[in-house]
């Protein structure tokens, strides 16, 4: 009965389903054909090009689902995926789903069958973030979602059996801490780690972070790379390079270009190399065919080069997203890939 009411809770309301013959917002000024429309007047429109489904879908086996609540003033909630019956405690993992900080959602049908097949695979507990999203919330306003979210889980930890959240977080090693996330989450994953690790957040207990997970890491800057200016992409390709523009002018600050440094963390070279100090491992999964290519490279060799500890994956044939697109049988085979990386990655 609870999973079947909290489901009814967690209805995105972000999702602003256009109705036929009826628009009175004016002039488009931007748009992601299929995905997000922004209006002169402020408006914008999120098309329905994933659907939401409630936590109770038709989940992996041996994994239960449901959603919490974090901030009720900014409406900010997770929802929680957890293997049935743990030998012990497991490590914890927060998510943060992609959609070029723009568009997404924890109630995602494609991030609810990955991340509980996650979960299954890796044998972990996944706290998957319904962050808020631009051009409503610009940066750092998902960051700021991202540091709320591991501040909450801290106090529930500390409150133990005594929290009404102890259904999963005494399941949960604290000290086997990963923040992970895909493209614009992955950004977000590095963005919130890295302000955490400079407010030493994980230097006292319960939370200790073990690895950063960082699948086609959503960076950008000014000046285009080989790969953003030649790299071929398919029809249904997830991230083309205009689109990348357009996520990051509704995104980034009023007035800022590519290379602040949310954007490109590398930018500002040797000024930037404090921040990278404050990783912990790292692992960064990159798709072959991704524009991002070449920027997932160069942050992988950037990290590297001060000494931390960088584990690269490149998956051959596929491009950006293909985890939870899986549009091809090579894609299928891909993800399988990706999940034994990722369980050997959590559980080494």
């Amino acid at each position: 009965m609870r999973s079947q009411r909290m489901a009814a809770v967690f209805v995105d309301p972000r999702l602003n389903q256009p109705q036929a013959g009826k628009n009175n917002h004016g002039v488009v000024i931007e748009e992601i054909e299929g995905l997000i429309r922004v209006y002169k007047d402020g408006h914008v429109e999120r098309l329905p090009a994933i659907p939401n489904v409630p936590c109770n879908e038709a989940l992996e086996a041996r994994v239960t689902a449901r959603d919490v609540f974090i901030d009720k003033y900014s409406n900010l909630w997770a929802r929680v995926y957890l293997p049935s019956s743990p030998a012990g405690k497991l490590p914890f993992l927060v998510y943060f789903h992609g959609g070029g900080f723009c568009i997404g959602s924890a109630a995602w049908s494609c991030y609810h069958e990955f991340l509980s097949n996650l979960a299954a695979k890796a044998g972990c507990v996944v706290l998957s973030v319904n962050y808020r999203l631009a051009p409503e919330h610009r940066l750092p306003a998902a960051y700021d979602d991202g540091v709320n979210t591991l501040m909450w889980v801290k106090q529930q930890a500390l409150k133990g059996y005594s929290s009404e959240q102890k259904w999963w977080i005494n399941q949960c090693n604290f000290s086997s801490l990963f923040i992970a996330g895909d493209s614009a989450g992955a950004n977000t994953a590095y963005n919130v780690t890295t302000r955490l690790g400079s407010d030493g957040a994980f230097d006292s207990k319960p939370l200790s972070l073990r690895g950063n997970i960082l699948i086609q890491p959503f960076f950008g800057g000014e000046t285009r790379t080989a790969s953003e200016k030649h790299m071929i992409q398919p029809a249904n390709s997830a991230l083309k390079l205009s689109a990348a523009d357009t996520y990051w002018r509704l995104s980034l600050p009023l007035e800022a270009n590519r290379d602040h440094p949310w954007c490109n963390p590398l930018a500002h070279g040797a000024a930037k190399s404090q921040e990278l100090k404050l990783l912990p491992s790292v692992m960064v999964c990159i798709s072959e065919m991704d524009i991002l290519k070449d920027r997932n490279v160069e942050f992988c060799k950037a990290v590297a080069g001060i000494g931390k500890k960088v584990e690269t994956v490149m998956y051959k044939g596929v491009g950006h997203a293909f985890q939870i697109l899986h549009n091809s049988q090579l894609s299928q085979i891909r993800i399988q890939e990706m999940m034994a990386h990722l369980k050997a990655f959590i559980n080494q």
